[in-house]
């Protein structure tokens, strides 16, 4: 049946939305969802923020969070009331004939996964362990990009400008401080930051170890299969922050060791002179533009610099068939348009009810993604727009 449920889909398969809440956020209101599910998970759990794509992670929300919270359903059998099974379930019983010899010999599972995250305001500056800290609680590391698609920015949000690293010349004794100062309201931690107006239509890379507040720009956001973090700011758009947020991830005997929690800051990397340099990610064509665009397409890298993840936007020009490879499998979501992706229809909504299934998100096998995917877009006008995922890709461009 596992077998089947790939060769239906000729190597591809569908997946069902899959929506995250958070407790200290609140909804932007550009993910799509319809206005009356933001707080479907029920008001104490907190608004639906984040939509998780190609996700083999469960969400760690604390001890409410429900047994399936963040993980992603492949769909299969009839397509008008589909039969549905755990995307995680699939990766381990196909392996490398869904995720290639080199990616499954090397992790045994899809090591990544992406989501939109959809905040009204920022989030405090916080930052992913580095693989030593990650470690110490049981957990991996949790490098990530960032792109803001034009498709569903269609308003800013309260603080569209996102705190990163810190000022050069910033000591560890004045971050540990601000930790010290947690219970006096706002730490002023991003004192010793600096803010980035964010743009529509471009991107940035964040590795792990780098503080970061991102701002309120709706995020596509590819990133290593974790969920581990640990918040500096105490205080954010005048609401408290819980200090159980700043050590969920740290070990026990640790927690109250400030020392320790300034070690999880990469110093060198927070304090670069040259930190947007090394870090913006302007979108890069993948080939020149006139050649793509005569054969039907414009495909630009918006993710990229990483050895862990990467993504791409696709966008297929209107009445154009093409056939895209790529050197991976990934996971992708369209934002715009409809048309066929090999056997599939796609279709981006305009509106979701919790629950409902689409015809956005879909999986694309190594098999596949190598041979080439033919999608077609019968629209007169109107162009197919997708983002693309990936996880270690030996095509990805570095910087």
């Amino acid at each position: 049946m596992v077998a089947r449920i790939l060769d239906d889909g000729e190597g591809i398969l569908w997946l069902a939305p899959t929506w995250v809440p958070r407790s200290f956020c609140i909804p932007g209101r550009r993910i799509k969802l319809h206005p009356d599910d933001y707080y479907a998970f029920g008001a104490h759990r907190g608004g639906i923020d984040e939509r998780w794509l190609s996700s083999t992670t469960k969400a760690d929300n604390g001890p409410l969070t429900t047994p399936d919270e963040g993980l992603s359903y492949v769909l299969y059998g009839d397509r008008v009331s589909p039969e549905r099974t755990l995307f995680r379930d699939l990766v381990q019983d196909l392996g490398a004939r869904l995720l290639g010899d080199s990616l499954w010999d090397t992790h045994h599972a899809w090591p990544m996964y992406s989501k939109f995250f959809d905040n009204q305001g920022p989030l405090p500056h916080h930052l992913h362990q580095m693989p030593e800290h990650a470690a110490a609680v049981g957990a991996e590391s949790k490098p990530e990009g960032y792109y803001f698609p034009v498709q569903l920015n269609n308003h800013g949000g309260t603080f569209p400008f996102t705190f990163f690293g810190l000022e050069p010349g910033t000591t560890k004794a004045q971050v540990r401080q601000c930790l010290a100062d947690w219970e006096k309201g706002d730490n002023h931690i991003t004192d010793l930051s600096r803010a980035y107006r964010l743009r529509p239509g471009t991107g940035w890379y964040v590795p792990a170890g780098l503080l970061h507040a991102p701002g309120s720009l709706c995020t596509y956001e590819p990133q290593w299969a974790s969920d581990v973090f640990a918040m500096f700011q105490s205080l954010v758009s005048d609401v408290p922050i819980d200090r159980s947020l700043l050590v969920k991830d740290v070990p026990e005997g640790k927690k109250d060791d400030l020392d320790y929690i300034v070690s999880m800051v990469d110093w060198p990397m927070n304090t670069n002179p040259d930190l947007a340099k090394a870090h913006y990610r302007p979108p890069r064509p993948v080939r020149p533009m006139g050649e793509m665009t005569e054969a039907g397409y414009v495909e630009k890298w918006v993710v990229y610099g990483s050895t862990f993840v990467s993504a791409k936007e696709l966008t297929v020009l209107p009445g154009r068939e093409v056939v895209i490879s790529d050197a991976s499998p990934y996971g992708l979501i369209v934002l715009q348009g409809h048309g066929m992706l090999g056997p599939w229809p796609i279709a981006a909504p305009a509106l979701i009810r919790f629950g409902q299934l689409t015809q956005d998100e879909y999986f694309v096998s190594h098999a596949a993604a190598m041979e080439g995917v033919v999608i077609s877009n019968p629209s007169a006008t109107d162009p197919i727009v997708m983002l693309k995922h990936f996880g270690p890709n030996p095509d990805t461009p570095q910087v």
